[in-house]
């Protein structure tokens, strides 16, 4: 089969690799339909994540047609069309009894090298590192599924896969952390980083009963997005005063009720914080940059809500804990808990409430996505996100 794979550092080729198979009685092999680039995945492709091994398959946003399943697989068969979570989650242990789906304790048989870094493992990811388990990812024509009997959601409608195949992640993901910041009828809310994630952040905002919705960023395909669901946009970039002083301005100097960094590790700046954080992480000296998460705390008000769906991957440097303590907000994060989300938005989804497929400006095939990683990452081509279609070729 054809897969997107990672040879090192700022370098992916679509591959000819050999098809996945049953290992165990709870798997699944899945005839991929739709598949995605995420935001996250270019934490790989630029180098932010280790232990990546040449040859790893990409990939943690995909669906398709159920081609195989192993004995213990009760729940699906052969041609079900199902969504699969990133996440993967083994539904027997106490952190999936307790619905925290991401720090499932069985699905990541490399949890020892998780441990070293984080003191704990959470769950396996799909294309997402061998420190987080070394599953092979969906950005490929066909994918093995584990513990198929607990994650894929199936699509029993006649949705076209563009609709659902962002339940995968990035509309829960952006619908948990509106849920993190513990949004009150009316509250405003601000949201750095108008990828897809924070598109989702603020749509979800606003159905959790936001009364406003700040977006920060510095695209203008992405600000355009971000009006076009109601929010009120700062750029960065050309503000003639400070995003936390636009914070004050737009809340009466109070501040916003509650902040959501949806951009993570590798945010930019054109302050002075920007320079020192890239000059710090290429000497080794921090491994994230953490630009977003320093704003954030300082703009939210106090006893405000700060919520982190931006993947972070190490250690930080700057952060004003002291302004987080001395303000009492409370700070929420993580991986997103997939299988709480997935049902209920789907629900969504089949009612007419949301169309996750507004924010897709590009589709293609497997041996485009190496150079869309490069247009991602740069932000070319109005780019707002990528998906694949796996079975799809070339245009001559």
């Amino acid at each position: 089969m054809k897969a997107v794979c990672w040879m090192g550092k700022s370098k992916i080729e679509t591959l000819k690799v050999p098809d996945p198979v049953i290992l165990n009685p709870h798997d699944a092999i899945l005839r991929v339909t739709r598949t995605a680039i995420c935001g996250s995945d270019l934490h790989l492709f630029d180098g932010f994540i280790p232990t990546m091994e040449q040859g790893d398959i990409l990939g943690h946003e995909f669906m398709g047609i159920v081609e195989d399943v192993g004995r213990d697989v009760k729940n699906l068969k052969p041609g079900d069309r199902v969504v699969v979570p990133f996440t993967i989650a083994c539904g027997q242990c106490e952190f999936c009894h307790k619905g925290l789906w991401s720090a499932c304790d069985n699905t990541n048989p490399n949890a020892h090298l998780m441990e070293t870094a984080y003191g704990y493992s959470g769950s396996g990811l799909f294309g997402y590192s061998h420190m987080m388990g070394g599953y092979a990812g969906g950005q490929a024509q066909y994918v093995r599924v584990p513990f198929a009997n607990i994650g894929p959601l199936k699509i029993e409608s006649y949705l076209p896969d563009e609709k659902v195949l962002f339940l995968t992640d990035i509309f829960p993901t952006g619908y948990m952390a509106a849920e993190n910041a513990q949004i009150a009828e009316g509250d405003t809310v601000a949201v750095w980083g108008c990828g897809p994630v924070g598109q989702f952040a603020i749509a979800s905002a606003f159905m959790l009963g936001a009364g406003r919705v700040i977006a920060v960023d510095r695209i203008p395909e992405r600000l355009e997005l971000a009006r076009s669901l109601g929010a009120i946009t700062v750029d960065y970039t050309e503000q003639d005063v400070s995003v936390l002083q636009a914070m004050r301005d737009l809340t009466g100097g109070m501040g916003p009720d509650s902040c959501i960094d949806a951009v993570g590790l590798e945010a930019h700046s054109n302050q002075l914080q920007g320079v020192y954080d890239k000059v710090k992480t290429m000497l080794m000296l921090e491994t994230d940059r953490p630009i977003v998460l320093r704003q954030a705390i300082q703009a939210v008000r106090k006893g405000g809500t700060l919520s982190v769906p931006g993947v972070y991957g190490g250690l930080l440097d700057k952060v004003p804990f002291g302004a987080a303590f001395g303000k009492g907000i409370t700070m929420k994060m993580g991986q997103t808990h997939m299988h709480k989300y997935m049902k209920p938005l789907l629900e969504r989804i089949e009612k007419g409430q949301i169309d996750p497929s507004y924010i897709i400006s590009h589709r293609i095939t497997l041996e485009e996505a190496p150079h869309m990683y490069e247009v991602w990452r740069d932000k070319k081509e109005k780019v707002t996100k990528i998906v694949i279609d796996p079975w799809a070729e070339k245009a001559a």
